[in-house]
């Protein structure tokens, strides 16, 4: 009975913190479709120093409106061209990684040879370091080989990521012997194992990693900012999203509502993955 008890309360707590976590995403949402002079006049009581006033929260519109989307998506579209930039650049980082990170890993965790401890020691050492430790390497390297204010300055080094190198490559080591033994005896080789057993094998963590690195690839903000300080017609949207609101357009939770939506539709795409994925490293 107690034990029961405890199931349910527990429950109820992580229903109420999901409620409380999915709020700013409802709002956003709601806000989203208050007409833009609605919402100008709603941001204009933003900044009120007087610890006794709070900004009012609004529950529904005045009047049903479709004017935000119309605004960024047909009239004025240069939020849309920074979405675009930002999908551009997800898009090209994860087929980077489809194609490097797994077979990377897959050297790490199945083959010997000379220098692969050391290979593995410095991604270690790379996953440790905050971006502000090898940003200045990075721009020093990028400039000599010109790609620097290039959407490849962005693009190429996230096909390196060392956490989903190791992630993989710490799966793969736990991968059982005898599986790929008995891949070998029916006549597969490397690379016939590769494709036919170990990606087959570790989708749930792939499908993790995707939906992981989606997330950082959408929320890109340090390394469009310094590697296309003279390009801002490049940059995505997690970058230029603060100036929607430094002086309010009306526009701004369209805007928002418009970023938030692709993350929403990955995480429930992967989330069966995701799951998997947190499961098989807890048994490992």
């Amino acid at each position: 009975m107690h034990k029961l008890q405890r199931h349910r309360l527990s429950r109820l707590l992580l229903f109420l913190l999901a409620v409380v976590m999915l709020i700013p995403i409802v709002v956003t949402l709601l806000y989203s479709f208050f007409s833009p002079s609605e919402i100008r006049a709603y941001m204009e009581t933003r900044n009120n120093f007087d610890s006794a006033a709070w900004m009012d929260v609004r529950l529904s519109p005045n009047m049903f409106s479709l004017a935000q989307y119309y605004e960024i998506l047909i009239r004025d579209t240069t939020v849309l061209q920074m979405f675009v930039n930002s999908a551009m650049y997800t898009c090209a980082i994860l087929a980077g990684q489809a194609l490097v990170v797994p077979m990377l890993a897959y050297a790490l965790s199945r083959f010997t040879f000379r220098g692969r401890d050391a290979i593995f020691f410095g991604i270690l050492m790379l996953m440790l370091l905050p971006f502000q430790v090898t940003m200045v390497p990075n721009v020093l390297t990028l400039r000599q080989l010109g790609l620097l204010n290039t959407v490849w300055a962005v693009i190429l080094p996230m096909w390196f990521t060392p956490f989903y190198i190791f992630l993989l490559r710490q799966f793969m080591v736990g991968l059982p012997n005898e599986l790929l033994e008995a891949a070998q005896v029916d006549g597969a080789g490397t690379v016939r194992c590769y494709f036919h057993i170990v990606l087959p094998v570790c989708r749930p963590v792939i499908g993790a990693a995707v939906a992981l690195s989606f997330a950082d690839c959408w929320n890109l903000v340090e390394q469009p900012m310094t590697y296309l300080s003279q390009r801002t017609d490049l940059q995505p949207l997690s970058v230029m999203f603060n100036q929607l609101v430094e002086k309010s357009s009306g526009i701004e939770f369209a805007g928002a509502a418009l970023y938030i939506l692709p993350a929403l539709f990955i995480y429930l795409f992967f989330l069966e993955d995701i799951l998997t994925g947190i499961q098989l490293t807890e048994l490992k």
